[in-house]
């Protein structure tokens, strides 16, 4: 949602490349840090702060003496960011017994499907997670994160007939002691807008039960306005932090920089998409850098971890080394990769792909119209035919083409890939076998082959 505040940064940064940073040839860079700002919808008090701050440490004492002045304002700009997106993260408050997360937000902010992708960060960090149905008044509330719960094996707590949300909760928690519960998440009513009955409600909640958490859950696309909802809602509920939503969609994203300045309440975790694990904590070093075209690197290792299995990828390296690799193992791992997500979040993660957001998407688009191609021609051969690669001739491959509604040209080229990748494979194994194997334990010795490999090179050329 970042990239077109972070194109025009990125070509701000660059044009200072060749300039010193003095107090005149500053203030056109500075210029066009607030228009960018102010296009992408961040709050006028934030801008105004954010450029005093540059302007200030731009001129002062900190820029250092020998530095490239590009390098220099690219410190100084990030270092702002990080500063106005809160610092450093916030991990939840689990400290109860159970503990108690409320979830708050206007209509259509995404409150219900966020109390769902909580509860599934929080299984795998091995939390046991009640959901708890509050809203009482929107038709078919509970309906909906009943269905939700089921979807991801999560119990719901709910009383039929009931709209005392203060019973609700009491028996709740009740219920979450006696069945091994340690985390309860109400997913409370929301409105229209924010109105007293609403508030009055929600204030029993926190007087009564003490919640740790008090999460506003905030849509990215709302612009200026989530500014006011989180305001308001943080100064008659005191808030612990907030969520935002749809960081992945295509809105200007200054919510996101103005809601922390605000109302100096923390972003906790972020949606970055539908499914129901696209959930995340919030790391500002880590949302600046992607802004500025730096990467994520850690980010995307971690999301690597979270969706390949370490004892598949063990399996399918023995099956690698072997030449077993089938058309079944291409489309598994084919499938982890939709898991990972779009090639567009992909590329936004790596460092140095300073692509711009139609080009990203052209490619994105390009790539899931590739995997939907092939996976089709894979699920039009017979089971033994995926298993053995070997089985294929110029009948099956006709037959193959027409079941897939492919010409013979195009599948071809597939199979010729799949070879390809299969011959690629074999040589890594070679390799890996050539050098003493890899790992922690041949390290060593696998580098000294390797060099040892290389001397010898130098010496035939």
């Amino acid at each position: 949602m970042f990239d077109n505040l972070s194109e025009r940064l990125q070509n701000i940064i660059s044009k200072a490349h060749s300039q010193e940073l003095t107090q005149d040839n500053m203030q056109e860079s500075l210029r066009e840090i607030r228009r960018a700002l102010l296009e992408a919808d961040v709050n006028l008090r934030v801008v105004k702060s954010f450029i005093s701050s540059i302007k200030d440490k731009a001129e002062g004492e900190n820029v250092l003496q020998g530095v490239n002045p590009s390098q220099q304002l690219v410190k100084i700009v990030h270092d702002e960011l990080v500063e106005l997106l809160g610092k450093e993260v916030k991990p939840l408050d689990l400290s109860g017994h159970p503990s108690l997360i409320m979830m708050l937000g206007l209509q259509g902010s995404g409150k219900t499907t966020s109390s769902a992708k909580l509860a599934v960060k929080l299984k795998k960090e091995g939390k046991n997670p009640l959901l708890v149905a509050c809203d009482v008044y929107r038709p078919a509330a509970i309906s909906q994160l009943q269905t939700l719960g089921q979807e991801i094996s999560c119990e719901v707590f709910s009383l039929e007939g009931s709209t005392d949300v203060q019973n609700i909760v009491q028996n709740a928690i009740n219920y979450a002691k006696n069945n091994g519960f340690n985390v309860v998440i109400l997913d409370t009513a929301g409105r229209l807008q924010i109105d007293t009955e609403m508030m009055s409600e929600l204030l029993i909640i926190d007087r009564v039960f003490r919640p740790q958490e008090k999460l506003l859950v905030i849509d990215a696309m709302t612009g200026q306005e989530s500014v006011n909802v989180a305001e308001n809602f943080d100064a008659q509920i005191g808030l612990t932090g907030l969520i935002l939503t749809k960081l992945d969609g295509d809105s200007r994203g200054g919510s996101a920089l103005s809601v922390v300045h605000c109302t100096g309440k923390p972003i906790k975790l972020t949606g970055t998409g539908e499914k129901l694990n696209a959930l995340e904590d919030f790391y500002p070093e880590r949302m600046t850098t992607r802004i500025l075209g730096m990467g994520d690197i850690v980010s995307l290792v971690e999301r690597a971890q979270e969706v390949f299995d370490e004892k598949e990828a063990l399996k399918m390296q023995e099956k690698m080394s072997k030449a077993e690799f089938s058309f079944n193992d291409f489309l598994n791992i084919q499938r982890q990769m939709k898991m990972f997500g779009s090639m567009d979040q992909i590329l936004g993660m790596l460092p140095g792909v300073n692509l711009k957001q139609a080009d990203r998407e052209k490619i994105s688009h390009a790539t899931d119209t590739e995997f939907k191609k092939i996976e089709v021609f894979i699920q039009s051969m017979t089971p033994d035919e995926r298993e053995h690669p070997e089985l294929m001739n110029t009948s099956r491959k006709k037959r193959i083409a027409k079941g897939c509604g492919m010409d013979m040209h195009t599948v071809n080229q597939y199979v010729k890939q799949f070879e390809q990748i299969r011959q690629m494979m074999g040589g890594m194994n070679k390799m890996q076998k050539m050098f003493g194997g890899f790992g922690k334990k041949n390290e060593k010795k696998a580098m000294v082959k390797a060099m040892n490999a290389m001397k010898m090179m130098r010496k035939f050329k």
